[in-house]
This record gives C-alpha cells, sequence and structure tokens, in this order.
C-alpha cells in the first residue's frame, strides 16, 4: 500500500523551515503525540516543548524541535506554527537551559497557581525535551 503524501509546512517566526510533500507527520501535541498523514479530520492543537518528526515519502526521516505553538491540520496538509522552532541538529544544551532559565524567573513572578503550574509544566517538557535530544 502507497501512503499518500501532503504538504508540510514547519514555520517559526524567524523563518520557514520546511514546506515539503510528506507522507507522515508526528507532532507534540499538548494531549499528547499526535502522527498526522493524508486525509486527516480537519484539526487544531497548540503545541508543546518537544520534538517534531517528519517522514518523506522515500522513507527519510528528519527531525526538529518546537518550543509551543499550534498546528492547523487539513486533510491536504498540516501547517506548524512554532512559537520557536530549530532542526534538532542546532539544538543546545546551553539553550534549552537559557529556556529553563527564563521560564524559572517566570515563575518567580506567576499570578496565580494556573500561572505556576503551566511553567511547571513548560519546565518539565523541556526537561523531557533535553533527554530526547540530548546525550547525556
Amino acid at each position: 500500500m502507497v501512503m499518500a503524501d501532503f504538504n508540510f509546512e514547519l514555520v517559526s517566526p524567524e523563518r520557514l523551515l520546511l514546506s515539503e510533500s510528506v507522507s507522515a507527520v508526528v507532532i507534540p501535541a499538548t494531549e499528547g503525540e499526535m502522527t498526522v498523514m493524508a486525509n486527516h479530520a480537519p484539526t487544531m492543537t497548540s503545541l508543546q516543548p518537544g520534538v517534531v518528526t517528519v517522514k518523506f515519502a522515500d522513507g527519510k526521516t528528519d527531525r526538529y524541535v518546537v518550543f509551543g505553538g499550534f498546528a492547523d491540520i487539513l486533510p491536504t496538509g498540516c501547517t506548524l506554527l512554532a512559537e520557536s522552532a530549530v532542526h534538532v541538529d542546532e539544538v543546545s544544551r546551553d539553550d534549552i537551559l537559557k529556556r529553563v532559565e527564563v521560564a524559572r524567573g517566570e515563575l518567580e513572578a506567576a499570578l496565580n497557581d494556573e500561572h505556576r503550574a503551566s511553567i511547571e509544566r513548560y519546565i518539565a517538557q523541556l526537561g523531557t525535551v533535553q533527554g530526547t535530544i540530548l546525550p547525556a
């Protein structure tokens, strides 16, 4: 069985990272990891920090790290609008530690328990990203 391809775009405020025809994309949706393929039901979901795995028609895969954002999914394609995104090879431990440091600063200024919990979740997700992509 041949998998149908669909258009996938990964966009960050800085640049368009990828615009290709792909066979599948795995995204770190807030509700959990989600695989998107051609003819997917229309969906919008927010993203948590994590790894986006892109599978191309030729079977090759590529990975990008996103730090939040949202995905707009249609039967014909998927657009991922990331708050920040980089190719997995461009992420450094320092970059993640800086993000954790900034988030910890925000934690001290958190307005309420809900805000504090969301920042703590973000810090935990950054730790998961670090463990996933960077060797110990």
